[in-house]
């Protein structure tokens, strides 16, 4: 009877650390698409923010901000963390370049070129290679 109990006390023991496996893997998945998508926002913006003026292009920032401020509140799976730091430090800046053009009052192209919105665009793309190796 023992042998029984400790039997079943060791197959559950297994079947749950192969689901906290699996859980894992997930939210590496998980992650690695949320994080791909939020990389492809912001080259998206990048590529299409020359051809913006005025009040298309402030509410395009404007919703940028909301996208970077979502990103930013995403939990990453433990094997992401240092990425993700990573990640986060950039999007601060983005952020606070993005609010400066915005406090600014009105938003010109050339104020976004001089400021730091693409280089730390650049920047955040360069790790999107890290973050979909996340994913396999």
């Amino acid at each position: 009877m023992k042998k029984l109990i400790i039997s079943l006390i060791m197959v559950t023991a297994l079947i749950l650390s192969g689901c906290s496996f699996l859980q894992e893997a997930n939210d590496s998945l998980n992650y690695a698409t949320e994080t791909t998508e939020y990389i492809n926002e912001l080259s998206t913006f990048a590529e299409e923010a020359p051809n913006l003026e005025g009040p298309e292009l402030k509410s395009r920032l404007e919703s940028l901000k909301g996208t970077i401020k979502d990103f930013m509140e995403i939990e990453p799976p433990s094997m992401a963390e240092d990425i993700h730091k990573e990640l986060e430090s950039k999007s601060q800046v983005l952020l606070d370049a993005t609010n400066k053009i915005l406090k600014d009052g009105e938003v010109k192209i050339e104020q976004l070129k001089q400021s730091d919105v693409y280089k730390t665009i650049d920047n955040i793309t360069k790790l999107k290679n890290q973050i979909e190796d996340l994913g396999l």
